[in-house]
């Protein structure tokens, strides 16, 4: 007798030459049964069945509730008596009886709005499977009894551990540059609120246009094929699975709804409850967990065939994809267009030796060193061309967006000592100037043999779409996954090594930055780029700002011209030290400050109150700081500087209302951690600003938008 194992083998590798369906996860092959494997199959000769096989390059970017798909086929034949059957398995394949009949994406693609007839017969397909007695489940799954926020919260944990994070280590550097936490999904589970009972039953999780076939002969109407992602829980999650995934036009939600709740109190009244609160919590998981696919997909779509139109359609699917997700994961803002584009070349071309695109992508790799910095000896073009193609594939712990620049850790081949590709964000909105080049800055400061620790600058250059970047020396330890910032605070020994540093500064030829202010007063230039920047604000920033009582720029202007200061010498300053640009390092000196571009050339006490206006600062390290910094530097530099450091403090206060303020109108950079922890304590911010300007307590006619902003805080 012939090997029943072999004739079905043999029966698969013909049904392999035939036109495939191709799916996310598996090949279908429609073939006819031939008369050697009728008998093991069950089927006349002729029929037609469905020979299935798992795609070996089928990405991990779904939830499985059980493996064994003919286990589910099996429950759902006792209810759903047209379903396919599994006609034969093997570890590598599966043989199912196929459904005769046409796709419903065939007839009404997506997008289009859905017969009322059919709609109706979708949602008695879903009602029907609360009658299916499901396979044995998980040990560790949720217990009916535990309630739909239970599952909920258990449906995302799961999405998190069995979609992003198996895909974490190869898009993960993607995922930060588009804005996507690491912990954004398990963020989302924490903040399901409670939720009505309902009956658990089968789900199918996957019901779209392709999943649902019309048979010729119109008997059923519909059947649902391709049960392998079914699950079982909480029913409102099979529709809102299904509303997002058919997508249906807008104007068609309100019906399937309606045409789902009917069906279903047919079969399980209990089913129905609180819909109208908890329905839009399963949307937001529907959004937020296909937003991982989704990117991944496009971004893997550009591999194939790297070409104009290619990179449009992958830019525009994953703008999609993140607007769906921006509210249900918390994202700040949606990057536009550019950026995305931008993070996708990167990625892609971190795998440039499986690209199938000929010479089209040739410029892609290609960059253009700028002409005013030479090449140093130690960091020639080629290694610049390693370091950019090793960016787009850094892991997720070395990727850091910031307020305005995204930097990238990147290993050297060879076991060399890794760098940070560091480029603008573009189309950041910023309020603040830049002054001086940031890479003229760093090159003064080593010039300058001063005893600071500031990154080495070694390329300079604009790469693939006018994408402006920098090579910087890596700052951190190589032992570390991720740099390490005080951001509660310096340490005594921290303070000591800042206050250090700032005083090196002194040394720092300024004439070699660009800085051409002659003999300017450093106090008075600053309260007039403070009027300027409030006078620029947009005008719903201002509108807000005069309902919490801030003055304009006219007014602020008045207000500030009172205050003097002694003057002093003028050195370079680097403008912004928030803890998040101080670097912990393991020697003598302690900490590297980066992140220079704020930089600008003025009164040393303005650098050192700054700092303590943006870092968490204690008042024994304020005392001593102060203290270390006054004995370190010559009396010219340090006259007067009790009284001044209130003066320059009520003004960085009074600056961080407006900018803050801007930051929560625009939600322009809050998905960096600086901006994040500015805005979350706003309330606080104002009530200084208020009391330094000298005018009353912050009132609004508007007691709810007082509160909105107290309530940042909790």
């Amino acid at each position: 007798m012939a090997d029943p194992s072999a004739a079905l083998r043999t029966f698969v590798e013909k049904a392999e030459s035939e036109k495939v369906s191709s799916g996310h996860h598996n090949l279908n092959y429609v073939v006819e049964v031939t008369d050697d494997v009728a008998g093991l199959l069950g089927r006349k000769a002729g029929t037609r069945v469905t020979v299935r096989i798992r795609r070996a390059d089928a990405l991990r970017v779904v939830i499985r509730t059980w493996q064994d798909e003919p286990a589910i086929l099996e429950a759902v034949g006792s209810v759903f008596e047209d379903a396919p059957l599994c006609l034969a398995r093997r570890p590598d394949f599966a043989i199912h009886s196929h459904v005769e009949g046409v796709p419903l994406s065939t007839v009404c693609g997506n997008g289009k709005p859905v017969d009322t007839l059919l709609v109706k017969a979708m949602a008695e397909l879903l009602a029907r499977m609360s009658r299916v007695r499901p396979p044995a489940l998980p040990a560790e799954w949720p217990a009916q009894h535990n309630g739909s926020q239970a599952f909920l919260r258990w449906l995302v944990r799961l999405a998190d551990e069995q979609i992003r994070v198996p895909n974490w280590d190869e898009y993960g550097g993607l995922f930060i540059a588009l804005g996507i936490r690491e912990d954004a999904l398990l963020a989302l589970a924490d903040r399901i609120p409670p939720m009505t009972r309902r009956p658990y039953s089968l789900l199918h999780a996957d019901l779209h246009r392709d999943n649902l076939i019309i048979p010729y002969d119109g008997s059923p109407p519909l059947v649902c094929v391709d049960w392998e992602l079914a699950t079982y829980g909480d029913p409102l999650h099979d529709l809102a699975t299904h509303l997002v995934r058919m997508q249906y036009p807008p104007h068609q939600w309100a019906e399937v709804i309606d045409a789902w709740v009917e069906a279903m109190r047919v079969m399980r009244p209990t089913a129905v409850r609180g819909i109208a609160n908890d329905l839009r919590h399963y949307l937001d998981f529907e959004r937020a967990q296909s937003v991982y696919p989704d990117v991944i997909r496009a971004a893997r779509s550009l591999q194939d065939a790297f070409t104009q139109k290619r990179l449009d359609l992958a830019t525009a699917e994953v703008s999609r994809a993140l607007g769906a997700a921006k509210e249900p994961l918390g994202l700040d803002d949606v990057p536009k267009k550019k950026e995305i584009e931008r993070a996708l070349c990167r990625w892609l071309m971190s795998r440039g030796g499986g690209i199938k695109a000929g010479e089209w992508i040739a410029p892609a790799y290609h960059w253009d060193p700028d002409p005013d910095f030479p090449e140093p000896s130690d960091f020639p073009a080629s290694d610049v061309h390693e370091a950019l193609l090793a960016e787009g594939g850094a892991p997720a712990s070395r990727v850091f967006k910031g307020a305005a620049h995204l930097n990238t850790v990147v290993r050297m081949p060879g076991n060399r000592e890794p760098v940070v590709v560091r480029r603008i964000l573009p189309d950041v909105c910023r309020r603040e100037p830049v002054y001086l080049k940031e890479h003229v800055v760093l090159r003064a400061i080593h010039a300058s043999n001063a005893k600071v620790a500031a990154p080495r600058v070694l390329a300079l250059g604009t790469s693939y779409k006018d994408d402006r970047f920098a090579v910087h020396t890596y700052v951190g330890s190589a032992d570390r996954p991720w740099p390490s910032h005080p951001v509660d605070g310096l340490l005594p020994h921290e303070a000591d090594a800042l206050v250090d540093q700032l005083c090196e500064l002194t040394k720092v030829d300024t004439g070699t930055v660009g800085w051409n202010a002659g003999g300017l007063d450093f106090h008075e230039w600053l309260k007039r780029q403070l009027v300027a920047l409030v006078r620029d604000l947009p005008k719903e920033t201002l509108q807000l700002a005069r309902a919490l009582g801030l003055p304009d720029h006219v007014r602020l202007g008045e207000i500030l011209s009172g205050r003097q200061m002694t003057r002093r010498p003028s050195v370079l300053l680097h403008g912004d030290l928030n803890p998040w640009n101080l670097v912990r390092r393991d020697d003598e000196l302690v900490l590297t400050v980066i992140d220079w571009e704020m930089a600008l050339v003025g009164d040393p006490l303005y650098d050192l109150v700054r700092h303590m206006h943006l870092t968490p600062t204690r008042p024994e390290i304020r005392k001593r700081m102060f203290w270390r910094w006054k004995t370190r530097l010559p009396e010219e530099y340090t006259v007067d500087c009790r009284r001044d450091a209130r003066v320059y403090g009520h003004l960085e206060v009074v600056r961080s209302a407006y900018v803050d303020l801007d930051r929560l109108v625009t939600r322009a950079s809050l998905d960096a951690p600086n901006v994040r922890r500015a805005v979350d304590s706003y309330d606080a911010t104002l009530s200084a600003a208020m009391a330094a300007l000298g005018l009353p307590v912050p009132h609004t006619s508007n007691p709810y938008l007082a509160r909105a902003l107290a309530r940042r805080r909790r």
